[in-house]
C-alpha cells in the first residue's frame, strides 16, 4: 500500500440462522480482526441477541429468506457504510476466525483480487460430503471453463465492485455463493485462494440434499450458459 494511501475499510458479515449456541464465539473471534455485521436470517433462536452481546451489529430479517439473502442484506447494509471490502464467514464455528488475517494479506496485494476464496482440503471431510464435493467442483470448473477448486466454501473476501454486481441476483439461498463466482468471472474479476482448515464441529447442517443437488444442477446449467455473456 502505497504512502499516504487511506487504509481500506473491511468488515467481516456472518449470516446466522439459529446459530446462538454457536454464533458468540465466532463473532468474538472475528472482532479481533474486524469489525461485525450479522444478518440474523428469521431465527427462533437467541442468534440475535448472542451475536449483539458478542459485540456485532445485527440486521434482523424476518421471516428466513435464505442465505443468499441474508448475504445481500449484509452488503448493501457494508457498502451504504462504505465497506470497501466485505469477509463473509458462517455462524456454526465450520470457519476459523483465527484465519482471517491470510485473506486480509491476499487482498492487500496490488492490483487487489476481487474475490478470495477459502479453499478446503476435500480430504478432510467425510466421505459423501468429500465425493459430491469433488463431482461439483468439477462440473462447475468445466461448466465456466476454469479451475475452481473449491465453489462452496462461504469463507470469502468480496470486493466492494463485485458485492455491488452480486446486489441485482434473485438467488434466495447456496446457489448465490456458487453464482457469485460465474459474476466475478463474467465482469473480468480475478479471484485468488487461501488454504483454510476443514472444520466439522457437530452442529446441524441446514442443508436439506435433494434440495441442494437439484439447485447446484442448476446454477451448473445457468452458469455455463452465463459464463461468456457480459453483465448488463
Amino acid at each position: 500500500m502505497g504512502a499516504g494511501r487511506p487504509a481500506r475499510v473491511i468488515v467481516a458479515l456472518i449470516p446466522g440462522y439459529n446459530e446462538a449456541p454457536r454464533i458468540g464465539a465466532v463473532v468474538l473471534e472475528a472482532r479481533k480482526h474486524l469489525p461485525v455485521i450479522v444478518v440474523d436470517d428469521g431465527s427462533t433462536d437467541r442468534t440475535a441477541d448472542a451475536a449483539r452481546e458478542a459485540g456485532a451489529t445485527v440486521l434482523e430479517q424476518r421471516p428466513n429468506q435464505g442465505k443468499g439473502a441474508a448475504l445481500r442484506t449484509g452488503f448493501g447494509a457494508a457498502l451504504r457504510d462504505g465497506a470497501d471490502a466485505i469477509l463473509t464467514l458462517d455462524a456454526d464455528g465450520q470457519h476459523d476466525p483465527a484465519e482471517i488475517p491470510r485473506f486480509l494479506a491476499t487482498a492487500a496485494i496490488e492490483p487487489a483480487p476481487d474475490l478470495v476464496i477459502g479453499g478446503r482440503s476435500f480430504r478432510a471431510m467425510p466421505p459423501v460430503r468429500r465425493l459430491s464435493n469433488e463431482i461439483g467442483r468439477i462440473a462447475f470448473s468445466r461448466a465456466v471453463g476454469r479451475d475452481i477448486p473449491d465453489n462452496q466454501s462461504g469463507y470469502r473476501l468480496v470486493s466492494r465492485r463485485l458485492a455491488e454486481a452480486t446486489l441485482a441476483s434473485d438467488e434466495p439461498g447456496f446457489a448465490f455463493e456458487v453464482e457469485q463466482i460465474t459474476t466475478c468471472i463474467r465482469m473480468g474479476g480475478t479471484i485468488a485462494w487461501v488454504p483454510i482448515r476443514t472444520i466439522y464441529a457437530g452442529a446441524p447442517s441446514h442443508i436439506r440434499p435433494l434440495v441442494h443437488l437439484r439447485e447446484f444442477v442448476r446454477i451448473v446449467l445457468q452458469a455455463r450458459r452465463d459464463v461468456r455473456r457480459p453483465l448488463p
